[in-house]
């Protein structure tokens, strides 16, 4: 997932996007401070077995 955060006077606009072409495509006609980012979840590396549960924990505090 891919999120493009527009910030605009007083607001925070973002918009939400499926794949990096879509959001690059908006990001470049959105003007004003912008930011491009790219959203991973800790479940894709699991759910796509590229590496194991125990890996995926968090450090202990």
């Amino acid at each position: 997932m891919w999120v493009v955060t527009l910030y605009a006077h007083d607001r925070i606009k973002m918009y939400e996007f499926d794949n990096k072409e879509e959001a690059q495509k908006q990001f470049d006609n959105l003007t004003g401070c912008k930011i491009l980012s790219e959203v991973i979840y800790f479940t894709d590396f699991e759910d796509a077995d590229v590496m194991p549960k125990r890996e995926l924990a968090f450090a202990p505090n």
